[in-house]
């Protein structure tokens, strides 16, 4: 059978199942679970590809939400993540339950790929993007080894081929002052509050100062308990992304020094705790993209190209692509004045336009399979791309 039937025949695969994967994305969005809780969505998820023939392993990586579905044997070994945590309060409203739909729907459609060509498919499910980086977690205990490549898609605002993703690492900071009468006795106080209000305009000021695609971002957790108390404890929770981990390491003294500043100033003591998890920048395999594109051309869908000024945020995608050519292309399913983690990206995930996009999607990640196994040179080209790079 040549590629072009191969195409059509996992891309009717997919047409046949469009009840089935638009029922379990919807299942999933109406049941949203917060990261390393999704025992619902894994459960739904792994019985969908036990049923359509794929090995499961599930508790991988000691995570009990992280789950292996595999089927063929020999190489190529063609990773397709799946997403599934919800966001607190406002559920999927990074659209993961498409993502999960997605990452199954092409992992049996390209069955009949591995049937005829050999090679194998995973579907790798990664719990806990959200807030933990349970990918990261995953790849520092080999989650991803023994893999050539690893795909996943993110809905958003656009069909873009590629996103930027930063470097990132979270910081939380205490300030401990001392509490004393705001009116009768203010000289006697240390105020921890001002401490933390010190920190955000000397972060203000820093901004002028760093690399465009540099982000700092931070909120205050505590602030004190009553008007007429100088507040004798303060908390904030920030955010420090850069392009590489190079500028970051560089950027996180720095807004380290605007905390130790504060403190300095004010007389509170600070303690601050790095996260332990660092999201890494995405590393695009370009050569894989284009396939990916490609495929996503041929069902009508208008890609825009490659754009490394565009930032997308983080991802523990990004961590993955450190390790195996990766690709983290988005699919379209809202207007673009439509926020992702907003409520009206919730209802988009649940839309009648998110399920196209889910299909969509799914399709070209299945022919894109196809076009792996059917192409060993490609491989070969996809492999010495990221080597070099």
């Amino acid at each position: 059978m040549d590629i072009d039937n191969l195409k059509t025949l996992v891309t009717s695969e997919i047409d046949a199942r469009y009840h089935q994967l638009s029922e379990l994305s919807l299942k999933i969005h109406s049941n949203p679970e917060l990261g390393f809780q999704e025992l619902k969505a894994v459960t739904w998820l792994t019985q969908y590809l036990e049923e359509n023939g794929f090995s499961i392993e599930r508790g991988i990586c000691e995570l009990p939400t992280a789950f292996r579905g595999s089927y063929g044997q020999g190489k190529p070994v063609i990773a397709i993540l799946a997403e599934y945590d919800a966001l607190p309060d406002i559920g999927h409203a990074c659209g993961h339950n498409l993502i999960a739909t997605c990452a199954v729907g092409a992992g049996v459609a390209s069955k009949p790929a591995i049937d005829h060509l050999g090679g194998s498919t995973l579907v790798i499910g990664t719990p806990a993007e959200e807030l933990h980086g349970g990918k990261i977690l995953m790849a520092n205990k080999g989650g991803f080894n023994n893999i050539d490549v690893a795909m996943i898609v993110h809905p958003g605002v656009y069909d873009a081929v590629t996103i930027q993703a930063l470097a990132c690492e979270t910081l939380e900071v205490e300030f401990s002052g001392k509490a004393a009468h705001a009116a009768a006795r203010p000289e006697a106080g240390i105020n921890a509050l001002e401490a933390m209000l010190q920190s955000f305009t000397a972060i203000n000021s820093l901004r002028q100062h760093i690399k465009d695609k540099a982000r700092i971002h931070g909120i205050i957790t505590d602030g004190g308990q009553a008007a007429n108390i100088v507040p004798d404890h303060s908390a904030g929770s920030f955010i420090v992304r850069a392009e590489d981990d190079t500028y970051l390491d560089e950027l996180k003294q720095k807004v380290l020094n605007c905390f130790i500043a504060a403190a300095t100033a004010s007389g509170a003591r600070l303690e601050y705790r790095w996260g332990n998890v660092r999201y890494a920048s995405m590393h695009n395999n370009l050569t894989l993209a284009r396939l990916f594109s490609r495929n996503m051309q041929s069902l009508g869908r208008k890609m825009k190209p490659h754009d490394p000024s565009k930032s997308f945020g983080s991802t523990d995608m990004g961590n993955v692509s450190q390790l195996v050519p990766s690709i983290h292309p988005t699919v379209a399913i809202a207007p673009v004045e439509v926020l992702l983690h907003s409520p009206q990206f919730t209802s988009a995930a649940a839309s009648d336009t998110g399920i196209r996009g889910l299909i969509d999607a799914a399709k070209a990640l299945a022919m894109t399979v196809v076009d792996l196994l059917a192409n060993p040179e490609i491989v070969i080209k996809v492999k010495r791309e990221f080597q070099h790079d």
